[in-house]
């Protein structure tokens, strides 16, 4: 079959679209790092350069461990670059759930979390005069029917429910009644609110940008990217060495050993006990100061979800996201223009949609995250499983798995272990959920192109010839084919392909390839 190198964007981002980040952090502010060409030592290796990642290393770092830290790729070219920049203590599950779950000493130990990791952004960013539009601001949580509708008052019950909850939980919210969000001047009266006081956003690529600048000036602290973990093995109780191997055939030989990769390398266990969904964002201009500079969210399921970021002197950017669907089960077509309109039926002063992307969710069945040591593992940790708070994960992270390092008792580790058993009420969710993975083996039966003449330039799809193996087509905007195998390497799930972001996204359980076949992200 031909093969085809990958673009120099796919090492960047995973995605042909581009967030809006970029608008003003872009991909060349980025600091470059070298590949690695040799066996090194150190006392951890950090595999992944996202918030997790970089988090865990300048945790260790400041405490004095001398830290590497591997990218496959560039820097941030994974999900923490492709997110929304939220920075929430008002979680996407709910505290009423997570209490079900957890109980509600796991609930406070979530709440109590989830605050830390806000505070620690403004905390770095201060520290090392990081620029990164950070600030504290109010998150409003709407019902997603309008006014005067029976089931507006419905879904406000519930609102009470979950601000009880969160208050018991350690936050401090409270319902603000007819409470109109300055700027919401549309048509559609969602007025009534939940409102999270001390919540946070940033500029999630500046502050992460900075955070790598001060790293790569420290002794004890070295990068390297383009250099992709195929390994991690612990090599018994006597050495007490993990030993790290790359692509290339080099070894770092280690104490302990981080995977900060949203999915780690394995076949199940943890990988198993979440699902995956794809999530969809737009930056649309708004004149600025017209709307109130808050985190805004509504009851629907999947959510939308509304924050505020720097445009140029005239406007600020709002930027909306939601829509999801699980990963390659579902047509990304019309998402966009859902979002786009969402926006306009409230926000009148809306103009030009300047950016439209997506980015990927791994959802635990239990709501939150695998922050620790992995299953059967002495001295690999992971963090996985962000639950659509990803950014806060990622920074507590650096502190959970710091501590676990070095010894130091943390009272979030219960809560996050990877090692937990599901509670017995989710077992008939876990079951649900692995018959629904199963059933996307019926690709192997189906065949999205009939013949590759049937492709555009610049499409892709499965062609699946009678009494063959199923075959993953892109046609390149010169008309040129490129065939490669449609079989994800992980657990022999048929790829489906993703029109907005050009990739091949596996429905099992969601590893992501770009159009040239090199692995975004998973455990392909």
């Amino acid at each position: 079959m031909a093969t085809m190198a990958p673009p120099s964007h796919s090492m960047s981002t995973s995605g042909e679209t581009d967030a809006v980040w970029v608008h003003t952090e872009p991909y060349a502010n980025r600091p470059k790092f070298p590949k690695l060409t040799k066996d090194i030592r150190a006392d951890v290796v950090v595999v992944g350069s996202g918030i997790a990642g970089i988090s865990t290393a300048y945790e260790l770092v400041t405490r004095g461990k001398n830290v590497v830290m591997i990218e496959a790729r560039e820097i941030l070219s994974g999900e923490s670059g492709r997110t929304s920049g939220h920075l929430a203590s008002d979680l996407d599950d709910g505290y009423v759930e997570i209490a079900k779950k957890h109980g509600m000493d796991g609930a406070k130990l979530a709440a109590e979390s989830h605050s830390w990791a806000q505070q620690r952004v403004g905390e770095i960013s201060q520290q090392l005069g990081i620029e990164c539009e950070y600030r504290r601001l109010p998150g409003y949580d709407v019902s997603q029917y309008p006014k005067g509708d029976k089931k507006h008052d419905e879904d406000i019950k519930e609102l009470m429910q979950e601000v009880e909850q969160a208050n018991k939980a350690g936050l401090k919210v409270s319902m603000r009644y007819d409470y109109a969000i300055k700027g919401w001047d549309g048509k559609v009266d969602q007025r009534d609110v939940a409102v999270y006081e001390q919540q946070a956003t940033f500029h999630p690529t500046k502050y992460l940008v900075g955070v790598l600048k001060w790293l790569a000036e420290q002794p004890n602290s070295l990068c390297y990217t383009r250099t992709r973990m195929m390994s991690i093995t612990e090599k018994g109780l006597l050495s007490k060495e993990v030993h790290v191997g790359t692509e290339d055939g080099h070894t770092i030989i280690c104490a302990d050993a981080v995977e900060a990769t949203c999915v780690p390398l394995q076949k199940l266990s943890v990988v198993a006990e979440m699902e995956f969904y794809r999530t969809y964002c737009i930056a649309i201009r708004v004149p600025k100061g017209s709307i109130e500079d808050c985190l805004l969210y509504d009851s629907a399921d999947p959510y939308m979800y509304v924050r505020f970021t720097a445009c140029d002197d005239k406007d600020d950017y709002l930027v909306i996201g939601g829509c999801d669907h699980k990963v390659g089960q579902e047509s990304e077509e019309g998402r966009f223009a859902k979002l786009e309109n969402w926006v306009r039926e409230r926000f009148t002063q809306a103009g030009a949609v300047d950016y439209k992307w997506s980015g990927q969710i791994f959802e635990p069945i239990d709501y939150v995250a695998f922050i620790g040591l992995n299953q059967g593992q002495s001295h690999t940790y992971i963090v996985t499983g962000d639950s659509g708070n990803g950014l806060t994960h990622g920074v507590m992270a650096g502190k959970l798995i710091a501590d676990e390092i070095q010894g130091i008792s943390n009272p979030w580790s219960k809560l996050y272990n990877p090692k937990r058993l599901p509670a017995p009420s989710r077992i008939p969710a876990m079951v649900g959920h692995d018959v629904q993975i199963n059933t996307q083996y019926k690709r192997f039966l189906q065949s999205d192109i009939s013949d590759i003449e049937d492709l555009a330039p610049g499409t892709g799809g499965v062609l699946n010839p009678t009494a063959k193996l199923p075959v993953a087509v892109y046609k390149d905007e010169a008309g040129k084919v490129h065939e490669f195998s449609a079989i994800c390497p992980h657990l022999h799930g048929v790829v489906c392909w993703n029109n907005v972001e050009k990739s091949w996204d596996c429905p099992i359980h969601a590893s992501r390839f770009s159009k040239g076949w090199g692995l975004h992200h998973g455990s392909g």
